[in-house]
């Protein structure tokens, strides 16, 4: 499905070329290759719908005056039913100015497509992987999994918006050094409830959660543990603790509205072998080399500020060889079109390293996005709060959403471009006013199904409209709100090419806020019949509009506050 807003657009670039073709026939241009142009919204309405800048961009080209340029090209312009004026402005802008009937094309585009309007086929179902939180499953997820989530998720809705199809994945880290330093912490704590005068690692995890993972050890298998090899007691703790805190990850993402396609286990690489096959076929490439026993990955050649270890000493593959073997499944086995991966701050040096080994594969490492997420500074009574009620430490994705409404996190969290630090404030998350930005959106909504259940209780209700209805709504508040509407599609395609929902919550907000000013400055009741029929479709496009980007979202829409 194509929206009226891209089709217009793509009117208005065949009107321009076709002009420009006939002027090259006429003599009036010269043949010569000419580079792209610009179609955009001008900030002022008074100067066109769209404006188009080809006659500056190609004035090298001809070797001509943008104006010159300009005017040649209205004089060669064929007319389209949905553009009512062209005319020259400034340097050489052309401006379009768009007809009523297209206006009422995109309120019956909306109605047409009802739940699925700001859906499009810009993807044409290419294969996308989204990767996201991958949290640590040795221990509660934090705020910076909370923000990870929403974002994540929100990426792998824009992207399916947009037409791909997509696959969220969480890759679970249940092998490697943290799980050691697991099965040690609560080796520790397991050895404490028989022996108090026992040590705990200078090092170990120290959360509640190891303390309790260990009583519930010691209740279900008493002393039994006690006189076994040190490998096969931490080896019973950690089968019995691990799939617990996994299936806590798994329990609270979906409280928090998350669920995956796939949970993909760092211990199934090591099982499959894939890690000793990918070791293998890093030594194929001749970005290799051994040193001080140790395997080494020549990544400054490949655009890394440093070469990386990739097998210790002792034989041990690194952190960095299984992420590897992750990514070539990713990208090579499992083939997808896209791979985006949602880290934190701390993972920007990561980027060159796997770039490097990818390449050294012969991967498509073009193909591999990673998305930088900064930190989350949470703010109460004015102040940094760092916190847990709970625990004492610092807050958790649980705890969060004890404190704040599931829509206020999700909405709150994707208010931010990722690479920018985000102040979550918890008093306005829970503040039922148009401070809060997510209860503005949810109350426009709610406003719309209150206005037509009230004038249903009046036998007032919205009829199909005719294209002649439609095209009554011709205030600047009604032209506003439909403009906004009818970027939705496009929204959401850049939303999701810059990884960025924000993108989607701003539009949100701005839909609000321009039907606040819309109802406010036009009546619907009262009116004559035609044009309150007009008025009410607009509110229902409104309502639709929001209502769908909600979803995406997965934010609720309610129908009363």
């Amino acid at each position: 499905m194509t929206d009226m807003a891209t089709k217009i657009k793509a009117e208005i670039k065949e009107m321009i070329l076709a002009a420009a073709g006939q002027a090259v026939a006429s003599g009036a241009f010269s043949a010569v290759p000419l580079p792209g142009f610009n179609i955009e919204s001008p900030a002022d309405r008074a100067h066109g719908d769209f404006a188009v800048n080809a006659a500056m961009v190609w004035a090298k080209a001809l070797h001509r005056a943008p104006r010159a340029i300009a005017e040649t090209l209205l004089q060669n312009m064929q007319p389209n039913p949905l553009v009512t004026k062209v005319e020259i402005a400034g340097p050489g802008f052309i401006n379009f100015y768009l007809s009523n009937a297209y206006y009422a094309g995109v309120l019956q585009a909306v109605f047409s497509a009802g739940s699925s309007y700001g859906r499009s086929n810009y993807g044409k179902g290419k294969a996308v992987l989204v990767e996201f939180v991958s949290a640590n499953p040795t221990g509660p997820m934090h705020i910076g999994n909370a923000r990870g989530g929403a974002l994540g998720d929100g990426i792998a809705a824009a992207y399916d918006w947009a037409g791909y199809a997509v696959s969220r994945e969480f890759y679970v880290n249940d092998a490697g050094n943290q799980i050691n330093k697991f099965k040690i912490s609560l080796e520790a704590r397991y050895l404490q409830l028989f022996d108090p005068t026992v040590q705990i690692p200078e090092d170990a995890y120290l959360g509640e959660d190891i303390t309790a993972h260990a009583k519930a050890f010691a209740e279900l298998n008493g002393d039994k543990y006690l006189n076994n090899s040190t490998e096969e007691r931490q080896n019973a703790l950690c089968d019995f603790a691990l799939p617990k805190n996994i299936a806590k990850l798994k329990s609270d993402l979906e409280k928090y509205r998350i669920t995956y396609d796939r949970w993909y286990l760092e211990s199934s690489l090591h099982e499959s072998g894939k890690v000793a096959e990918i070791i293998e076929k890093l030594k194929k490439t001749g970005y290799t080399y051994e040193q001080e026993g140790a395997l080494w990955l020549r990544s400054t050649e490949l655009g890394d500020e440093k070469d990386r270890v990739l097998v210790r000493a002792n034989g041990v593959p690194t952190y960095l060889v299984p992420d590897i073997a992750y990514h070539y499944d990713k990208l090579v086995t499992r083939n997808f079109d896209l791979a985006i991966d949602v880290l934190g701050a701390d993972h920007h040096g990561y980027i060159a390293r796997m770039m490097a080994a990818l390449t050294a594969l012969g991967a498509p490492a073009d193909r591999l996005k990673i998305v930088i997420m900064q930190m989350v500074r949470l703010i109460k009574n004015g102040e940094t709060y760092k916190l847990s009620k709970r625990s004492g430490k610092a807050v958790t994705l649980e705890t969060l959403l004890d404190e704040v409404p599931i829509d206020a996190a999700r909405y709150i969290f994707n208010s931010k471009e990722p690479n920018t630090h985000l102040e979550f404030d918890l008093d306005l998350a829970v503040e039922q006013s148009s401070q809060n930005p997510v209860y503005y959106v949810q109350y426009a909504h709610a406003r719309i199904c209150s206005i037509l259940r009230n004038l249903k209780a009046e036998g007032i209700e919205p009829q199909p409209c005719t294209t002649e209805q439609l095209c009554l709504l011709t205030q600047p508040a009604e032209r506003e709100l439909i403009v906004h509407i009818s970027a939705l599609p496009q929204t959401i395609v850049n939303a999701a090419l810059n990884f960025d929902p924000a993108i989607i919550t701003k539009f949100a907000y701005d839909l609000a806020s321009l039907f606040h000013r819309f109802y406010n400055s036009c009546r619907v009741k009262g009116e004559e019949p035609d044009l309150m029929q007009a008025r009410l479709a607009l509110c229902v496009a409104t309502k639709t509009a929001l209502a769908n980007v909600l979803s995406l979202l997965k934010i609720t829409a309610p129908e009363q506050m």
